[in-house]
């Protein structure tokens, strides 16, 4: 899934956690979990505008374009259920007040990057602090309140989240425009002092009662596999399948193997309790979810690079020709909620899976000198519409796919699974990166065609979806 937007479990893992009572200054709570959540929200976005700036200061080749993406979508997509369990065991307002500060550091070291590698290590830096303030920021929101007030403060967090997505690119291409894509990462600051100093004074400090062995293992055996994988699947579609490209896939199969079999043996304490997939809706809203945040991914990752490098746009155009999306999907989404609860969420994944293949047909119309409003446009409202209409039944699916005592494993790997999603996506996108004039388009066009392939088969997956309620 792209990070612009909410991940469809994130607001889920919040609603599961019992409520506390009621925080002496709510609206400031709620304040600092949505400072602290648009962090990473706004990061990524601004990331995907700044690319051709950043090939161009560093010269660097596609497989290094494709790193300063992934490096940060790795350690976030493999420790995102870790970092909200270690909140879980010392503390979620420690955990969130350190991975704001760590953000913030590794923003600064961004902006004044040297060299590429330095800039790749503190995009790696970014993403581990993502993965422990993301789920803390939301569990600060499911202990504080209770009830229609625990409600409303989800609520109000969705809609700012999409909100900062929308602002993101369009304030990072400002910046970039008119200094340096250094300059986009400044933004991080204010924002994470403003999240420290609102957390610090009045978040509560948290009483755990969590006693249980954290999954370090896990978690490391996660980041070993994916990362290993990752840099086979940047390499191979960047530059060339050698065998040590095989090699390193292979060892990351093993390392991913390897961690099954832990996770297998720890049972319902593992970070990812296999006895999710016991639920034959739970694997489909699982592939569901890879397939359509992959595609998704990899679509905000390319648009702006395409119209860049191809359509002649400034980075502030670029970043505000992807508000469609997230608007759309804050407008339209609770309406597509209350449909799910009506309905039930299985017609409405396979009927807004289908609708985005179609939007990413219509970006085959996207070319170098084409009109924004006729031809990119149009493709990006299609796909916002069936975005918005799987996005709020998922997260319904999600929770009538497994019993209470899984919904909060399961809403949180089901966010995983989404950056993840983007991750392998981001991964696979070299020969376009690679590419430029005539040959950009045509690489665009193929991937668009796969987009639109990937998203059908998503909607195949709902098939697996239980159209009532609880599975297991």
């Amino acid at each position: 899934m792209s990070n612009t937007l909410p991940a469809p479990c994130d607001a889920l893992t919040a609603r599961t956690n019992d409520g506390t009572n009621s925080p002496a200054h709510p609206r400031l709570v709620i304040a600092t979990a949505i400072l602290a959540s648009s962090l990473a929200l706004i990061d990524s976005s601004v990331v995907n505008v700044g690319l051709p700036a950043i090939s161009r200061s560093f010269d660097t080749d596609a497989v290094g374009l494709q790193w300063v993406v992934n490096a940060y979508l790795l350690p976030l997509s493999a420790l995102l259920l870790l970092g909200g369990a270690v909140g879980d065991r010392f503390g979620r307002r420690r955990l969130l007040i350190a991975g704001v500060v760590l953000f913030c550091i590794a923003s600064l070291a961004c902006s004044v990057a040297p060299t590429l590698p330095f800039l790749q290590f503190a995009r790696f830096v970014q993403g581990a602090s993502a993965a422990m303030l993301m789920p803390n920021s939301l569990a600060i929101l499911g202990q504080s309140f209770h009830g229609e007030a625990k409600g409303r403060a989800i609520g109000i967090w969705a809609a700012t989240g999409a909100a900062a997505g929308a602002v993101g690119p369009v304030l990072g291409g400002w910046l970039i425009d008119a200094g340096s894509w250094r300059l986009a990462f400044l933004i991080n600051v204010p924002v994470s002092i403003a999240a420290v100093t609102l957390a610090y004074r009045f978040v509560d400090r948290d009483v755990e009662e969590a006693t249980g062995v954290l999954d370090w293992s896990g978690g490391a055996l996660a980041t070993a596999g994916l990362g290993f994988i990752t840099w086979a699947l940047t390499e191979g579609s960047g530059r060339s399948w050698s065998p040590s490209i095989f090699v390193s896939l292979a060892v990351g199969i093993v390392f991913s193997i390897t961690f099954l079999l832990a996770e297998r043996r720890r049972g319902d304490k593992a970070m990812m309790p296999l006895s999710l997939f016991g639920s034959k809706s739970f694997v489909g809203l699982t592939l569901l979810t890879f397939l359509l945040y992959g595609a998704l991914g990899g679509l905000f990752v390319l648009l702006p690079y395409v119209l860049i490098q191809a359509g002649n746009y400034t980075a502030t155009q670029a970043g505000a020709a992807l508000l469609p999306l997230p608007l759309i999907i804050a407008i339209a989404s609770p309406a597509a909620g209350a449909l799910a609860a009506r309905i039930g969420p299985r017609s409405l994944l396979v009927m807004g899976s289908i609708i985005v293949a179609a939007g990413f047909l219509l970006m085959l119309r996207v070319g170098s000198s084409t009109s924004y409003w006729l031809y990119a446009f149009p493709a990006l409202t299609v796909i916002a519409v069936g975005m918005a209409a799987a996005v709020a039944p998922l997260t319904t699916a999600v929770l009538m796919s497994v019993d209470s005592r899984h919904t909060g494993a399961a809403s949180g790997l089901n966010s995983a699974v989404a950056r993840t999603g983007g991750l392998v996506a981001t991964a696979l996108i070299g020969p376009v990166i690679a590419s430029s004039g005539a040959a950009l388009i045509s690489a665009f066009e193929v991937a668009a065609m796969i987009g639109a392939a990937i998203s059908v088969l998503a909607a195949a997956s709902a098939v697996l979806v239980r159209p009532t309620a609880a599975v297991m």
